[in-house]
């Protein structure tokens, strides 16, 4: 029965604590019964005591019994009626358990009355046994013998113990306090007497640092953490006191006992702020304070102080916003006068803007709306100071609770979230609702004023919206409050509207080319005539624009200013009359010209208008552009003229303002944009069937009279040919307005590659460089990455006779730094444990007066300089050319030499000890000095035999060996009788020296050799330094091998390299740890892999592979190193560390590091605490530090520096580290392994914080109410979740895109003068992390007009070996991180933030709306906006390459599709933002193309390329069906018209695919070298990266043309996992089919039409050479997703893809069935996107280019003969409308026909007669042939992909028609005929088994170079026989 009542009880305990009983193989050991108390109680009391009672469970289990109850009758009294989720399960199961407790006892019960007793009792027994007096003294003991001294791990056992015991008893004690309040006063006197009670106290007192705190405890101050020590915290925790001028508070209101009240009490008293978060931002305060102290200095007085610079630069830091948004309405601030403002009251003001900001929740977005609530709170605050009454704010109060969530907040969340919540998911126009820009522009004006304070929420801007119809064809919405400022209508215009100053500035040197062109080049007074044309263009394209002014605001004129709507009707009404005006002038001066007079007035009139608008336009922009004009701008402003014409010519907002650069950097991007544009425009004159070539060509076409045509013609007749001359030029246009953007990426490449030669990058790109540079390594290292040292600096100025000196002192500084990133090498299984030993670097300590190098520099070279002595002994060399020769080639063989030759000398020295005599070492002595003086006379190869050199090596070595060991007797004879030898040797063998000179010592010497007492008494190595000196000269005599390949691993080689590079790079000088800049790193999660389980490693793929297997064979070199770690051997499998919890957990740590999983993240950045502990360590050390123990200028070993207290506290004040996990306490609930697994990543980082959206639900009034709250935790010494703050939010906080939403709930819990943004698939490195406070020094140097708000950080991308396409995608990436990101920092000074590990001026940003924006749908790429924000609001970005972060990108082509799909998106719905419009407007006209062509730009001009294409194909269409193309051949074959035959056929496609790819080669030569870079490159063309590149061309233009004209961008989660796997036909075809496939069948079509049709003289070789590249785009577009398929030609799964592909095309599908099973599911979710009327129309429009084909064709039949009438065409619809009949017969509804399947089949079989018949006797009768059908077939499919793109365009009214099912019907059959196309030719190459092979060699060929069995891989281990 015991046993039964045993698993129930763990069966319970299991389900508490969220874990299935039992522990499997792979499980995390059970750690106790503490549950995870349900978020809804609330009581963090409840869960301390069940950790408690699962503490002393073992121990006494009634006690334990005791506790539960307790907490029993807790959670009973919080929530009587388990009305919260999750209550009722909880109280059952914990109940449970106290009954098997109590069904334990013996009989008789239990008396209760006893249990105050029992547990009083139990307190003194469990104080007593673990000696609670006894704790604290040893640890403090401990610490004060100097944690440096071997007892690392005992401290911390130590300190993790007390912490354990301590606060077991405060949970005893209180419970103790608690049941005695249920008994009367004397009963619980006597149960607790006053002697306990302080002992309760007292205990209570020490166990306070138990409690939780974030990084500084304030509310419970630690005995323990010494951060509370530091001078700077102490001033900055008493600046907050409270001070004489605040009211009194009640006495009601209480501190913690452990803290006296400050300004934050009286703060949250007055508004209502919430406990924690008030404690929150007390933290941040004191974070901030301190450390701006810190950088001013470090105050040294009794009571630090802290100074009022340190205050009054966080005040102007964190109000900066505040105090421009009131000069900007004209406002005084809440304080008059600023230099008035006492440090105590600057505190007050900053205090109450961050708890303002603390609690904002979804208001943070909105910067200047919080501006205005600090501005009316800190006047309700002024009032509050003056009455000197402490009194609850008026706008704060509700009821009788004072809550500035529910009074202030709330009231806008409500409204933001019902405009959220109107948007239906993203499904609705911009136009129709408000998101988070709309609200905060509302307060851009006076008019928010109107709001009054407290709210008048019946203001208009309060008005809920009423929800939209939900009529598709309806776009209108209910009633609402208007947007402001700017609508975001989905349209291209926006293009126009943002960017006209481009499009101007390109249609008017189109116009000025052509016109020189049409005028052969002279310039005359026709010419310059003709070109002040320009003058009406500019104007009707500004009117045009002044249009799109008035229409783009439709939808916010109400809630505007009325200024800024004046305005826009003022240019309206301007540009109209200029236009007509300048238009007139212009006609009128043409026909004066045409009257032959010269000296007409009115052209003089137009020249002089035109001259007099550009000459105010001029000044204009050099007032408001050109920085040294910006002084005279403010003052010009204040006349009136010049005012109205600024405000006319710019809009004024409150971002965008003083958009300008410093003279010199405008004066570099304005040359660049120069040299760009004088290439362009040669280009677009001079080359190719360019501007032009065209003229003549052109002016022939237009003089050309074509009588006859192909078919009826319409519109080509009596209009010049204007349709053949547009079919001409219109390719010409398109390469004109898109190849600005080649010739930007060719002069962008190229200043890159000349700024990184400049910078120095990849100057160290080889192992060979590092060997040979490494000696500069230390010395470039404390140039850059250490702080400064007074006594280096002394050393080096003292002259040349202490470079040995000060080369021994910077080894000895670098030393700990570079052995701990190889430690960190090691610890990643990069190198193995030899590999550790020849890279770490000795401690050059002071008993060498040389410095030591790393073994492997120096391994091999003593044999080497042996052999060259020997033969030098043979040749009869000189001492100097022996030396020289040593030295020559390799200075590292010298070292050897010297090294071997003075460590001999101290060791031997050392370890003889001869009792007094001192005989040992005077033989040393007298050997030293006999050798030198034969250096110093060069008779070194007189007085010794070098040929004996191999017998000394191996005396030497022989002894060696013996002290390695550890001390015996046998080994102490040993040692003795070596020395000996090596004695003999010396004397007899290899010294041929008189030893006459000193008689006397050798003659003492042998005498003591005879008597058998030379060296009997030796010193054995016991020293630490010794036995390392002993251990490195043996390895150092004993390497023979080479180490010039160390370290193996292709990773480590690149870090090393990248780091010691680094060391030359140019970076600001580091602080101190002490004054450095503080940071957080900040990681969103939402649910990806955190930590990979054995059962996701082992679960088997459909060829049987394993991920584990997968990594092992990818990373064999690192999985033989990760077995040596663990102490296992290389042969052993996975199974086998199944004996092993501990290696099964390594095992999956090991295999997560290796893939795009959080654990790798948390890991990469908790190397930024690592390096600080380090660095922080060090520099206490060499400043003499009272902990190290050791004087400064010595060197300690450095192991355990991660438990110094002191380095830890140092570290944790200046970085943080939290992760935002969205949805881990619902995962926590869920029992997901996700949460099990961030909760060990917690317990194994301390520092690690993780912040999470809690929602705690609860019954009230009988309905489920949820409250929202943001939680932030760590790990307890329990290894659970310990909450340290939990800020209720007014609701849902995810209203708009997730990630941002998820950054900006937890942004609160950072902290620091700066943040990192990481994603989750990022990595970090230790030796990058060493340069961050350089990187942070980047904030306060010079780098433009402004300093840096943003830090752009290098990274590199770690999946690029993986497979080809990851390559690609690597490659592509890098390029543009580095060399694109660089130009685009300097000179263009246009870098945004790009979802990349920038660091971000936190204060600046938080301030100002946050690190991203989170409106829905228009702000998915959320991460760029943070960069258009900053841009707006005077920021700068800069970018920095000394330092680089991990990046893992997609590595199949899925997954890299569906995220060049989700950017793409992105770009089109940024084309619709106010930000892009803003930026277009503002920045002066060169920094606008460098803007233009980097962000939008780049994927519009993507678009143009393919629009070229089509513009190309179509035009040859037209010419070829028309007759045109041939009649234009002739006649210009018969007037020897050579230029209009060039220019018809010439290749309009311009091939820019090289010098595209220039960025990468460039990128690729500056870090690889030219010879690698060209391997690289050609490597990169077998493996078809062309095929890739222009397949992503297509992804690219396809969803950015389709965001913009329909919307649908939505966030795509791409998968982060490794893809081997095989993509089924059916998954492709889903994901490309209407990208990709439909635009390739459209162009091969265009190509097989003109093949057939066209006029072609040259015959094949002319049509192949014209037509080559696009048949190239559609065969890449057709079949690269099966190119790039791993597996995609083996035979067996061709089969199989077959089967599902026709199994998913037939399947019908119904409620509730996904795409992915059904092709009706799959197809309605392709229709989705199209919800607009407008799109409907653009569709329509764009689908009206398939009816050409019919039109074309139906004329071009044998059987209708020289017959061009429109009945021709008409009959040919008849034949159209028979076959849609027949169609419809034959796929009649069977369910419908199931009555009369019969008669159905009858007619079927009878019209598949009739239409054989027909054909037929039409072939045998008429002249209708077979090509002809064939050609109809040609000419019909376009026309039905029309009518059917149509049909779905206009789905409702379709459906309402009742023919929905028949368009279905045709849809599946075109796309059953399009699956066929594309997969006959996969068919076919899957017969032939040398295709697989093939492509698996072109998918894997790096994998391959590098010796990995990718074939083993895809075959499988255990391969698949069953197909």
């Amino acid at each position: 029965m015991s046993r039964v009542e045993d698993l129930w009880e763990r069966l319970v305990r299991a389900a508490l604590r969220g874990r299935a009983p039992g522990g499997g193989l792979y499980r995390q050991p059970e750690t106790g019964l503490a549950a995870n108390v349900p978020s809804s109680l609330g009581n963090k009391d409840i869960d301390d005591i069940l950790r408690a009672a699962d503490e002393i469970q073992d121990e006494d289990p009634n006690i334990a019994r005791i506790l539960c109850e307790h907490a029993y009758s807790l959670a009973q009294n919080l929530d009587p009626n388990s009305e919260g989720r999750g209550v009722l399960q909880f109280k059952t199961g914990l109940m449970s358990v106290i009954k098997q407790k109590l069904a334990k006892k013996e009989a008789g019960g239990i008396d209760r009355t006893q249990d105050i007793a029992r547990l009083r009792e139990f307190y003194k027994l469990y104080r007593q046994k673990n000696n609670v007096d006894r704790l604290r003294e040893e640890e403090m003991e401990l610490r004060q013998s100097g944690v440096f001294s071997g007892n690392l791990g005992e401290l911390e056992r130590k300190t993790v113990k007390r912490k354990r015991v301590l606060a077991t008893l405060r949970v005893i004690g209180n419970v103790l306090g608690q049941l005695t309040k249920d008994v009367s006063a004397e009963e619980a006197q006597s149960l607790i007497p006053e002697e306990l009670k302080r002992v309760i106290e007292s205990d209570a007192a020490m166990a306070e640092d138990t409690l939780p705190y974030n990084i500084i405890p304030l509310d419970a101050p630690s005995l323990t953490n010494p951060i509370t020590s530091f001078p700077e915290v102490q001033a900055a925790v008493s600046s907050l006191k409270y001070f004489r001028g605040l009211p009194k508070l009640p006495g009601t209101f209480a501190p913690p006992p452990s803290r006296s009240l400050d300004i934050f009490d009286f703060l949250q008293y007055t508004f209502g702020f919430q406990k924690d978060s008030v404690s929150n931002q007390r933290e941040q305060v004191v974070h901030l304070l301190a450390n701006e102290q810190s950088r001013l200095r470090i105050p040294e007085d009794p009571e630090p102080i802290l100074d009022e610079a340190a205050v009054q630069r966080v005040f102007l830091k964190s109000l900066d916003n505040y105090i421009k948004w009131c000069n900007y309405l004209g406002i005084l601030p809440v304080w008059s006068n600023l230099e008035a403002v006492s440090k105590e009251k600057m505190l007050l003001f900053v205090s109450l803007y961050f708890l303002i900001w603390g609690e904002a929740a979804n208001v943070r977005f909105l910067p200047e709306c919080l501006c205005y609530i600090f501005h009316n709170m800190g006047k309700e605050l002024e009032e509050v100071l003056r009455q000197q009454v402490a009194q609850p704010a008026k706008s704060c109060i509700s009821g009788s609770d004072v809550s500035f969530l529910d009074q202030v907040i709330h009231p806008l969340y409500e409204v933001i979230s019902m405009e959220a919540v109107n948007n239906e998911n993203g499904r609705a126009p911009h136009s129709a609702w408000r998101n988070y820009d709309d609200f905060n522009e509302f307060f851009w004006s006076l008019s928010c004023f109107d709001l009054r304070w407290p709210w008048n929420l019946t203001s208009k801007f309060f008005l809920k919206p009423t929800p939209r119809s939900k009529n598709v064809l309806k776009s209108g919405g209910g009633k609402r409050c208007g947007k402001t400022s700017f609508v975001e209508h989905r349209t291209f215009l926006h293009l126009y509207h943002s960017f006209h100053r481009l499009w101007i500035f390109l249609f008017v040197m189109f116009q000025g080319l052509t016109i020189i062109a049409f005028n052969h080049g002279n310039i005359n007074s026709k010419t310059i005539r003709e070109v002040l044309s320009v003058g009406p263009t500019y104007f009707v394209m500004k009117f045009f624009e002044s249009i799109l002014d008035i229409v783009m605001m439709y939808g916010a004129y109400a809630t505007s200013r009325h200024l800024a709507v004046t305005r826009i009707f003022l240019r309206f009404l301007c540009y109209a009359l200029l236009s007509v005006f300048v238009c007139f002038l212009y006609v009128k001066a043409l026909e004066d010209k045409s009257n032959n007079d010269n000296t007409s007035v009115v052209y003089k009139i137009y020249v002089i208008v035109l001259l007099i608008y550009a000459g105010a336009k001029f000044f204009l922009s050099v007032l408001l552009h050109i920085p040294a004009c910006h002084r005279v701008s403010d003052r010009c402003n204040s006349w009136p003229l010049v005012g109205w014409m600024t405000w006319m010519h710019q809009e004024h907002y409150y971002v965008g303002r003083g958009m300008y650069e410093r003279a010199s950097d405008f004066l570099k991007y304005m040359i660049f944009w120069l040299v760009v544009l004088g290439c362009k425009f040669s280009f677009a004159y001079f080359l190719l069937a360019s501007i032009n070539p065209l003229a003549d060509p052109t002016r022939f076409l237009v003089n050309l009279r074509i009588d006859q045509y192909s078919w009826h013609d319409i519109v080509s007749k009596n209009n010049h040919n204007a349709f053949t001359v547009l079919s001409l030029w219109a390719p010409v246009l398109a390469i004109y307005l898109m190849d600005l953007q080649v010739f930007y990426t060719i002069v962008s490449a190229i200043l890159g590659f000349l700024m990184g030669a400049r910078d120095r990058l990849g100057e160290i790109r080889s192992l060979d460089a590092v060997q040979q540079l490494f000696e500069k390594f230390p010395a470039a290292f404390m140039n850059t990455l250490h702080i400064p040292l007074p006594q280096r600096e002394s050393v080096q100025s003292s002259g040349s006779g202490q470079v040995v000196e000060k080369k021994k002192t910077d080894a000895a500084q670098f030393a700990p730094f570079w052995n701990e990133i190889i430690r960190n090498l090691r610890e990643e299984d990069y190198i193995d444990d030899l590999e550790l030993e020849l890279l770490q670097m000795p401690k050059n300590s002071r008993s060498l007066a040389l410095v030591q190098w790393p073994l492997f520099l120096l391994a091999s070279k003593i044999f080497l300089a042996k052999d060259i002595a020997v033969e030098s002994k043979e040749t009869k060399d000189s001492q100097e050319m022996l030396w020289e020769r040593i030295s020559r080639d390799d200075d590292y063989m010298k070292y050897a030499v010297e090294e071997c030759f003075y460590s001999i000398k101290f060791i031997l020295t050392e370890i003889l000890d001869d009792e007094g005599n001192n005989e040992g070492k005077k033989w040393v002595a007298r050997i030293y000095e006999d050798i030198q003086g034969s250096i110093a006379n060069k008779s070194i190869l007189v007085d010794l035999q070098l040929d004996k050199l191999p017998l000394v090596i191996q005396k030497v070595t022989a002894l060696l060996g013996i002290l390695k060991k550890d001390q015996t007797p046998d080994l102490e004879a040993g040692a003795v009788k070596a020395i000996l030898d090596l004695y003999d040797v010396m004397r007899i063998d290899v010294l041929s020296i008189n030893m006459r000179d000193n008689y006397e010592t050798w003659n003492m010497l042998a005498k003591a050799r005879t008597e058998g007492r030379l060296f009997q008494k030796l010193k054995w190595p016991k020293e630490a330094e010794l036995k390392a000196q002993v251990s490195r000269l043996y390895s150092l005599l004993t390497i023979k091998d080479s180490a010039a390949n160390i370290p193996k691993n292709l990773e480590a080689r690149r870090r090393l390299q990248f780091f010691t590079n680094s060391l030359f790079m140019e970076m600001p000088v580091a602080k101190p740890v002490r004054e450095m800049l503080s940071f957080s790193v900040f990681t969103p999660y939402y649910s990806e892999i955190v930590l990979y389980s054995m059962s996701e490693l082992l679960k088997k793929n459909e060829d049987g592979i394993t991920t584990l297997f997968y990594l092992q064979k990818i990373y064999p070199d690192e999985w033989k190193n990760f077995l040596a770690r663990i102490g296992r051997d290389e042969s052993t499998s996975e199974l086998e560390l199944g004996d092993n919890p501990n290696h099964i957990l390594e095992l999956r740590f090991w295999a997560s590091y290796r893939g795009q999983t959080l654990a790798r993240t948390v890991r990469g950045m908790m190397y930024y605490r690592k390096a600080l502990m380090l660095q922080a360590y060090l520099e206490r050390m060499s400043a003499g530090d009272v902990e190290s123990g050791i004087v400064g200028n010595e060197t300690a070993d450095v192991q355990g520096f991660e438990l110094s207290p002191e380095a830890r506290a140092q570290a944790d004040l200046k970085f943080t580290y939290v992760v935002t996990c969205q949805i881990y306490g619902k995962q926590k609930e869920e029992q997901k392994p996700e949460a099990a697994n961030i909760a060990l990543l917690m317990q194994r980082n301390e520092a690690l914080r993780v912040a999470y959206i809690d929602e705690v639900e609860s019954l009230k009034e009988g309905r489920v109410h949820t409250e929202y709250f943001s939680k932030l935790v760590k790990a307890d010494i329990n290894g659970k979740d310990k909450e340290i703050y939990s800020i209720k939010l007014p609701g849902n906080p995810k209203i708009g895109e997730g990630k941002p939403e998820n950054q900006n709930h937890a942004v609160v819990f950072t902290r620091g003068n700066a943040v990192q943004t990481i994603d989750m698939n990022q990595d970090n490195y230790f030796e990058e992390a060493l340069k961050m406070r350089n990187l942070l020094e980047e904030f306060n140097c010079d780098h433009g007009l402004r300093h840096p708000t943003i830090l752009g950080v290098r990274e590199h991308v770690f999946t690029g070996s993986v497979s080809s396409l990851a390559s690609f995608m690597s490659n592509q990436e890098s390029s543009f991180v580095t060399l694109g990101q660089r130009v685009l920092a300097n000179p263009l000074k246009v870098r945004m933030h790009y979802g990349h590990p920038d660091v971000f001026d936190r204060v600046f940003h938080i301030t100002r709306g946050g690190i991203s924006k989170a409106s829905r749908v228009i702000n998915i790429s959320e991460d760029i906006f943070s960069g258009f924000n900053t841009t707006l609001r005077q920021g700068n970005v800069t970018h920095h390459e000394y330092i680089q972060v991990g990046k893992g990108r997609d590595v199949g082509l899925n997954q890299i599709a569906v995220f060049e799909g989700k950017v793409a998106g992105g770009n089109g719905e940024q084309v619709l933002s106010r930000d892009v419009y803003r930026l277009g407007q503002l920045f002066d006209f060169f920094r606008m193309l460098s803007f233009y062509f980097t962000t939008v730009g780049y994927y519009f001009c993507t678009m143009l390329t393919v629009l070229t294409v089509y513009a190309f194909l179509y035009g040859r269409v037209y010419l070829a069906l028309s007759g045109v193309g041939e009649a234009v051949q002739t006649r210009a074959d018969i007037l020897g018209n050579k230029a209009l035959t060039a220019a018809l056929n010439a290749q309009f496609l311009f091939q820019i695919g090289i010098f595209t790819a220039l960025p990468m080669i460039l990128c690729f030569i500056l870090e690889q070298g030219f010879l690698r870079a060209m391997v690289s490159f050609v490597t990169m063309q077998f493996q078809l990266s062309t095929v890739y590149f222009t397949f992503s061309l297509g992804t690219r233009t396809h969803y950015f043309g389709r965001t913009i004209l329909h919307g649908g961008a939505r966030y795509q989660a791409t998968g982060r996992g490794f893809v081997v796997r095989h993509i089924k036909f059916s998954e492709n075809y889903r994901l490309y089919s209407r990208s990709h496939f439909v635009k390739g069948l459209e162009i091969a079509l265009l190509l097989v039409v003109y093949l057939s049709y066209g006029y072609n003289e040259g015959g094949a070789l002319a049509y192949i050479l014209l037509t080559v590249s696009s048949w190239f785009l559609a065969i890449s577009w057709l079949f690269a997703p099966y190119l790039f398929n791993p597996s995609g030609f083996e035979w067996q799964k061709t089969v199989e893809d077959f089967r599902d592909w026709t199994n998913w095309l037939l399947y019908r599908g119904g409620i509730g069935v996904k795409g992915q099973e059904s092709w009706e599911a799959w197809w309605d979710e392709e229709l989705s996107h199209m919800r607009t009327f407008s799109g409907r129309v653009m569709e329509t429009i764009l689908s009206l280019r398939f009816f050409i084909f019919q039109y074309g064709i139906v004329y071009k039949l044998n059987v209708q003969g020289d017959n061009t009438s429109l009945t021709v065409y008409g009959f040919s619809w008849i034949v159209f409308a028979v076959l849609i009949v027949l169609f419809k017969v034959f796929t009649f509804s069977q369910k419908i026909s199931v009555n009369f399947q019969l008669v159905l089949r009858f007619v079927q079989g009878l019209a598949f007669l009739l239409a054989v018949a027909g054909v037929s006797v039409a072939v045998a009768m008429t002249s209708l042939s077979i090509s002809d059908i064939f050609a109809c077939i040609l000419a019909f499919l376009p026309t039905g992909w029309g009518i059917l793109s149509i049909a779905c365009a206009w789905k409702p009214v379709v459906k309402k028609m009742g023919l929905w099912k028949s368009i279905r019907s045709i849809a599946r059959l075109y796309d059953a005929a399009m699956g066929i196309i594309i997969f006959i030719p996969i068919a076919f190459s899957s017969w032939f088994p040398f295709a697989s092979t093939f492509q698996t060699r072109l998918m894997f060929n790096q994998a391959f170079s590098r010796g990995l069995e990718i074939s083993l891989i895809l075959a499988g281990n255990n391969p698949n026989t069953g197909i």
